[in-house]
């Protein structure tokens, strides 16, 4: 409960945040998503980057955390979104990442109920509609859009 509050307070508190987001596709094309403990839907796995960290180790740190997903490559920058589903602060960098070694489902936990891959045409019901608007940016080759 500590965590979750400080997590709120964190998020209204800071000037400006600056989170990643990964859209990790395996060589069939499925795309991995996660479902967490504190809010409804399937995301991209991703999360806040930490003072002192780089958008690269952030991912890199973020991807092994939800979906236990080593980097291999270097994950390629789709675009940079202003969030302001929660605040008016809050800014989302989204990489594709297409080289990564899988080290097999996580024991669910609080933050990260749910992980799995799922192919384009049979994503989950409940995957959040920015989840699908990203995914189809990149499967179509569109321009990232301004908001997330």
């Amino acid at each position: 409960m500590l965590k979750r509050l400080l997590h709120v307070y964190w998020r209204f508190m800071r000037g400006l945040t600056v989170g990643v987001r990964g859209a990790v596709f395996d060589a069939d094309g499925r795309v991995l998503l996660v479902r967490h403990g504190y809010v409804d839907g399937w995301h991209l796995p991703g999360g806040g980057v930490e003072p002192g960290e780089t958008l690269i180790d952030a991912l890199s740190r973020e991807l092994m955390e939800e979906g236990n997903v080593r980097v291999a490559g270097t994950p390629v920058l789709h675009g940079v979104y202003f969030n302001n589903a929660v605040t008016r602060r809050d800014h989302v960098a989204l990489f594709v990442v297409r080289e990564f070694e899988y080290g097999g489902s996580l024991p669910a936990s609080f933050e990260i109920q749910e992980a799995g891959f799922f192919h384009m045409e049979a994503l989950p019901d409940g995957t959040t509609a920015a989840t699908r608007r990203r995914l189809e940016e990149i499967q179509h080759g569109t321009p990232a859009a301004a908001n997330w």
